[in-house]
């Protein structure tokens, strides 16, 4: 029997499903976490072999003594993993410190969290990334707007999602920008007018993907979180071919085996200094799956089990899990403290044909995805379309 490590089984709320599928193919789950066992919903509890409790996942001294634990009652650790942007850091320290053979080490960790870094792999490929700077001085930063114009983007080379990220069009901003950024390195990018178009693809041992999707946002994150305005992506029902490709030459460029992952792209939606309108871009790479409920969209919109097929991925090096009828599936965060026309439960019953989940969101994921969310599946694009005009409708 094999041991797999799984960082933070109970967040997100479905990633136990993860552990399920691992049990289910045999393998010994081994969870480690910061929520108590007895607060541990039921679904956590029966999908662990065992759980270690520690006071915080960000206290990498206790969870290297968690590892250390599993390794002296149950040896070798085969895998280890957290399928969270969160925690990728730390999964590769703990990789390296432990000599567990699977997954990214310390020294990819440049490669796969800093955006400045990404772009070399992207070029790789042979996809065009936006151009750039390292936020230093004034004056280096008026070299590349000199070079690319207003307005920029500037936001942490290290960072998650679309936190502490700003657009800056003019230079009494920019100055303002600087006077009073965090002290963490920051990469400022020429602004790309476009919508987020995803590869999502599950990649087996020989780094080829037996599972792609993709999902669209065709607002900005960065105006969800700054602005405080409703969250809406869906996922395709057919991915499009000249983003499975961009998706396909990343992954090799970025050598990535047995891994889930959620690569963005911007899909031009007018001509400009970076390329024609339709083309497709380099925005960034994230070495594990789309956030949230989306693996849930994923399994609705291609009638499949994605949790499934990345175990059986793990514990084969491949698998033979088919999908099966495509949908387009929809997702709707709408936010707290707006007039919409439709009330949860005139949306629940207007769509009850449609609606695969209904969930408020955690706290800490609500600035980007919204506090309630619905979640609905179509089989054409104009019924999607509609649905959101409906749903985010305010007085």
């Amino acid at each position: 029997m094999k041991n797999f490590i799984f960082i933070s089984p109970d967040f997100p709320a479905n990633y136990y499903k993860f552990c399920r599928e691992l049990k289910n193919y045999g393998f010994n789950v081994l969870a480690i976490g910061d929520c108590p066992w007895d607060r541990l919903s039921d679904d956590v509890k029966e999908n662990v072999n065992e759980y270690y409790w520690v006071h915080s996942l960000e206290n990498y001294d206790e969870v290297y003594r968690a590892v250390a634990f599993f390794i002296f009652k149950y040896g070798k650790i085969d895998y280890l993993e957290s399928n969270n942007e969160y925690w990728l850091e730390h999964d590769a320290a703990l990789r390296s410190a432990f000599g567990i053979a699977s997954g990214f080490k310390n020294s990819d960790v440049k490669k796969i969290r800093y955006k400045s870094k990404m772009k070399k792999y992207y070029q790789k490929a042979g996809v065009k990334t936006a151009k750039y700077c390292i936020v230093k001085t004034l004056k280096n930063c008026q070299k590349l707007i000199d070079e690319v114009g207003y307005p920029v983007i500037v936001k942490p080379d290290n960072g998650i999602g679309a936190a502490a990220t700003y657009k800056i069009s003019n230079e009494q901003e920019l100055v303002n920008f600087l006077e009073t950024k965090p002290e963490i390195p920051y990469i400022m990018e020429e602004y790309v007018e476009a919508e987020v178009n995803s590869y999502d693809a599950i990649i087996d041992a020989k780094g080829n993907p037996v599972f792609e999707t993709g999902n669209i946002t065709p607002n900005s994150l960065m105006d969800v979180v700054n602005e405080s305005g409703n969250c809406m992506y869906y996922i395709v029902n057919e991915l499009a071919p000249d983003v499975a490709d961009a998706g396909r030459r990343t992954v090799k460029a970025f050598n990535v085996k047995n891994r889930f992952i959620h690569f963005e792209f911007f899909r031009l939606t007018k001509d400009q200094r970076i390329g024609k309108k339709g083309e497709v871009v380099a925005l960034e790479v994230n070495m594990r799956p789309a956030g949230g409920f989306t693996p849930d969209m994923m399994n609705f919109a291609n009638s499949t089990d994605v949790y499934k097929i990345w175990a059986d991925t793990i514990a084969n090096g491949k698998t033979d899990i088919t999908t099966g009828e495509k949908f387009y599936c929809a997702y709707a965060g709408r936010r707290d403290g707006k007039n919409f026309v439709l009330c949860d439960d005139a949306v629940k019953i207007e769509y009850a044909d449609n609606i695969t989940m209904v969930e408020r969101i955690p706290d800490v994921l609500s600035n980007t995805m919204g506090n309630t969310m619905f979640v609905a599946k179509f089989k054409t694009k104009s019924e999607m379309d509609n649905f959101y005009k409906e749903v985010l409708k305010t007085r």
